[in-house]
């Protein structure tokens, strides 16, 4: 039963509203803060690129994970202690994550970050809705969506000037006194708010297969170009492992009382095409969130903040459109909508597949900006297509099953996207090579040109254009592979039935 709670008014709703806010951006920030550090703090680490990437697929895949257990945590700690120790634990891994001495202590640190992150933003939405009035749920509701958006602008602007300026260590720093003025001014307010709590059980051995073949996949996912794939009987291992367990988790979700998953919802026409459209486009869209930075640090010579800078744009357009959102969303078809999305981001991707290595800024920073606009038209209405067929009772578990998958594909997906750009990267290298023998007169003039200016440096001047070259080529496949995804993915959103009108406010919950 829902405990019915009087709004709260005055000074109360204003910082009440505050801190709740900024536990939530503090946690979307801290999701595409790192992403323009990674190649710093890489360096600093002495770990390749492809390690430091670890950092973002680690905290997503350990968030995904605990996404399931906020209902069970709710229940039996309350919503407002769990979501203070949530925000305190969070603080706490933060701190860790920023004096972590080498690259094992931070991913470490980064899991622990990312589970404790898992109740979060729902919690929020929750908190958020019982501050205010209910024919103001809809103004609560923006201002979390104002909040969550607003995370991937400043996000990485302020990630590459933190790491310029000071250390990449202060990314995970700032969270701290932003955790705990969050945490203690809603303690302060929202304490004799609680919700109440009855002891229920827990799916053990479901949660244990969750974490075996989440986090054996994971390993596998992130380990497999270091170990050479199938060649190596580690990843062999990791796969069987995760596999059977993956197995042995289904079969257990569908035969238990109290599963912690319900898998039972993906009978729902409605809820498995959109859940499969939003996770397979959630992971194309964070994975390039993810190599976009990468690219230009590594190859056309961006310091991070002006890589955060270009990337930034993403959210103008989200942040001015979100209300537009609000109020259209209710009255159309919401496969439109999530069709033109959908159709935005692969002209988007398509834009981004005919860079070259002299590409300027603005031409970087236009599809970015444009990026903004199917970014506001992709999550609520293909939230709406998910929860549009299901009865109240069952939107909290389908709600948390969504995002649970959303959130794994996303780490899934950088994990694979990073895995194919260096085995493009590995081709077109091999291609270009082969041009460049000695008896190739295109060789043999570039080094007539080379050689009075670099002298006996021609040669490996000549390389490092070529492994440039190479790398331009294999990022423009997956930004080219990624638009044909999104256009290959359409017909699922059509699968599922029209989603209009009172799917609207069941978004938020």
């Amino acid at each position: 039963m829902e405990q019915t709670l009087p709004p709260l008014t005055g000074g109360k709703l204003i910082l009440g509203s505050v801190a709740v806010a900024l536990a939530t951006f503090m946690n979307v920030l801290d999701s595409s803060i790192a992403n323009v550090a990674i190649p710093t703090l890489s360096g600093n680490l002495g770990v390749s690129v492809d390690e430091g990437t670890w950092v973002i697929t680690l905290f997503a895949a350990a968030n995904a994970v605990s996404i399931p257990l906020t209902g069970w945590l709710t229940m039996r700690l309350g919503q407002v202690k769990l979501f203070v120790w949530a925000i305190l634990l969070f603080t706490l891994s933060s701190w860790l994550c920023g004096v972590a001495p080498n690259l094992v202590f931070l991913l470490a640190a980064r899991v622990m970050q990312g589970a404790v992150a898992g109740p979060l933003i729902p919690l929020s939405q929750a908190l958020l809705l019982s501050s205010f009035p209910k024919d103001k749920g809809a103004s609560a509701l923006s201002l979390w969506a104002m909040t969550a958006t607003v995370g991937p602008i400043v996000g990485p602007a302020l990630g590459g000037w933190i790491t310029d300026a000071y250390s990449w260590a202060w990314i995970f720093y700032i969270n701290i006194p932003v955790g705990l003025f969050a945490a203690g001014v809603t303690w302060a307010i929202y304490r004799d708010r609680e919700s109440p709590t009855r002891k229920i059980p827990v799916d053990k051995v479901g949660l244990g297969l969750l974490v075996v073949w989440v986090a054996a996949l994971q390993i596998m996912l992130d380990k497999g170009k270091d170990l050479d794939w199938f060649s190596s009987p580690v990843i062999w291992t990791l796969m069987l492992i995760a596999l059977i367990a993956f197995i042995c988790f289904v079969i257990w979700e569908l035969t238990d009382a109290h599963p912690i998953i319900d898998l039972k919802l993906f009978a729902g026409r409605n809820f498995l095409a959109g859940t499969i459209a939003i996770s397979v486009a959630y992971a194309v869209f964070f994975a390039n969130l993810v190599l976009l930075p990468q690219w230009m640090q590594t190859y056309l010579g961006y310091r991070s903040v002006d890589a955060g800078m270009a990337t930034a744009p993403l959210g103008i357009f989200a942040v001015i459109l979100a209300p537009v959102m609000g109020k259209l969303v209710p009255k159309s078809d919401a496969r439109i909508l999530a069709t033109l999305a959908f159709l935005g981001f692969a002209g988007v991707f398509f834009m981004r597949s005919h860079y070259t290595t002299v590409v300027d800024t603005w031409a970087l920073v236009m599809p970015t900006l444009l990026q903004g606009i199917p970014t506001a038209l992709f999550f609520v209405p293909l939230t709406a297509i998910i929860l549009s067929d299901l009865p109240p009772a069952r939107i909290p578990a389908a709600a948390g099953l969504s995002n649970f998958t959303r959130v794994f594909c996303g780490a899934v997906g950088t994990s694979l996207a990073a895995t194919a750009w260096s085995n493009r990267t590995i081709l077109h290298h091999a291609q270009l090579t082969e041009a460049a023998s000695t008896s190739s007169p295109i060789f043999a003039d570039a080094m007539n040109m080379l050689e009075p200016v670099f002298g006996k440096s021609a040669l490996a001047f000549y390389e490092r254009q070529l492994n440039t070259q190479a790398a331009q080529l294999g990022i423009n496949d997956i930004f080219w592979i990624s638009g044909v995804i999104f256009i290959v993915i359409i017909p699922l959103i059509w699968f599922a039935h029209a989603a209009r009108g009172s799917s609207g406010p069941a978004v938020g919950h």
